[in-house]
């Protein structure tokens, strides 16, 4: 936004009192600062200081034991630069508010290799040196569920009061009964940029899915997923519901994933996937080998939290094996079917729980890896996946910590300091969740043993 928009989008609004500056940490929560709405434009000319540390809290926003970014450097500051993306309206607050999006510099401005968008943002550069652009669309899921109890509860229908007691899968019915809090969803998607596409009632009781439209930025694709996730949080509050993107909120129901669709584009526009025919060119082909290679030791940044692994079951809806298929939904890669000039890659791993930075950089680094080293993915799979005999993602939170730790792609991916910055954050949260003995277990154990 020039000056000029900036003055005018403000003077459009003379309702907005405040405006939040934010960072997104290594888990995808925004971090920073509530100001008056009349240091909006100095902050987006100037920037705004904060604590490089901010960005590798843990998930209770507490500072990772002996973190450098702490200790060794007085816990300095770093930059916060605005990243472009334009000022937007939050109406969901008391009072109607504002939101700017920054990126964490160092004191000289260069970029901080530990900000997750700046380790898109060098992939994206990667595809752009080799005259390539990534056209990425995403699809997020979520549960609306009853606030007033501690553990999640599907929420009361608006139109019958009755509480959601069943799997609604592409209920039309379930839609328009919710049709009040999407369409101010929609609305606040429109305000915000955000191009939101189809919704969907998904496989659980009070679970939709919004698809987004394809875009040639990367970037705007993980922006807009970070803004939609917080503007959906917000409206079901304003609605007397919660919504939740937890990986697995309920053991017995379906879990909630976030799935990539990308293509690949030369400087004519043209898909470079799309071999006229069902198969999909050789640099397709290149593009899933890379992603095979790197599932295993990429999964911490799909699966990042203790939760994550109660979705990742077989004959959940969610891939288990290192697989991938053409219109195989069981499989972790699928190539959809459909015309040809619509060839892509449909990435499934992810769930909604992940940061969408780091889902993208590790999908699109991934498969410009297998790009630029021409590898060949092995057969795909026809049939189920699971009952398949195949190499397995990480079973649990601390086999995908390690792999992640001592991946040979991930450097190749990702810098040593954000490698080391997720890592550590993420031992310091699965140390404390072992502290902690759940009621199940007393239920089970406690004078059976």
């Amino acid at each position: 936004m020039t000056t000029t928009n900036i003055r005018q989008w403000l003077q459009d609004r003379p309702e907005i009192e405040s405006v939040f500056a934010c960072v997104c940490d290594l888990n995808g929560a925004m971090r920073g600062k509530r100001l008056p709405i009349e240091k909006a434009k100095s902050i987006m000319d100037d920037g705004l200081r904060l604590p490089l540390s901010v960005l590798s809290v843990d998930i209770w926003g507490e500072d990772i034991e002996n973190n450098e970014l702490v200790f060794e450097t007085g816990d300095s500051d770093g930059i916060c630069e605005h990243t472009g993306r334009p000022i937007v309206m939050v109406n969901w607050t008391s009072r109607p508010s504002a939101l700017v999006m920054f990126w964490m510099h160092t004191e000289d401005g260069t970029p901080f290799p530990g900000d997750p968008r700046h380790a898109l943002s060098n992939i994206v550069q990667r595809y752009k040196a080799r005259g390539l652009t990534p056209v990425v669309a995403t699809e997020l899921e979520f549960y609306l569920c009853d606030p007033r109890e501690a553990q999640p509860r599907p929420p009361c229908s608006p139109v019958t009061g009755k509480r959601l007691d069943s799997d609604g899968a592409l209920s039309l019915d379930e839609l328009e009964h919710f049709d009040e809090f999407l369409n101010d969803v929609y609305d606040a998607c429109h305000e915000q940029g955000i191009p939101a596409d189809a919704a969907i009632s998904e496989n659980g009781a009070g679970q939709f899915e919004i698809n987004m439209v394809h875009v040639a930025d990367p970037l705007q694709a993980a922006d807009d997923a970070v803004l939609f996730k917080r503007l959906v949080r917000g409206i079901a509050r304003k609605h007397g519901m919660a919504a939740t993107f937890m990986a697995k909120p309920y053991g017995d129901r379906s879990g909630s994933g976030f799935h990539v669709h990308f293509s690949l584009v030369d400087e004519n526009g043209v898909n470079l996937f799309d071999d006229g025919g069902d198969k999909g060119t050789p640099l397709l082909l290149n593009a899933v080998g890379g992603l095979l290679e790197t599932m295993h030791e990429n999964t911490l940044t799909f699966a990042p939290h203790q939760n994550s692994y109660r979705r990742l079951l077989p004959g959940t809806h969610a891939p288990t094996g290192i697989s991938w298929g053409y219109e195989n939904r069981t499989a972790a890669i699928r190539i959809p079917g459909g015309s040809h000039k619509a060839r892509r890659i449909e990435h499934r791993v992810a769930g909604a729980d992940a940061n969408p930075y780091l889902v993208l950089g590790s999908i699109l680094g991934g498969a410009l890896i297998g790009i630029e080293q021409g590898m060949e993915p092995c057969a795909p799979i026809d049939g189920d996946a699971y009952s398949q005999k195949l190499d397995h993602l990480p079973l649990d939170w601390a086999t995908a910590i390690q792999a992640f730790r001592r991946g040979r792609h991930v450097q190749d991916i990702f810098s040593r300091r954000l490698q080391t910055m997720l890592v550590e954050c993420k031992m310091q949260e699965l140390k404390r969740f072992t502290r902690y003995v759940t009621d199940f277990e007393y239920d089970a154990y406690l004078e059976s043993v």
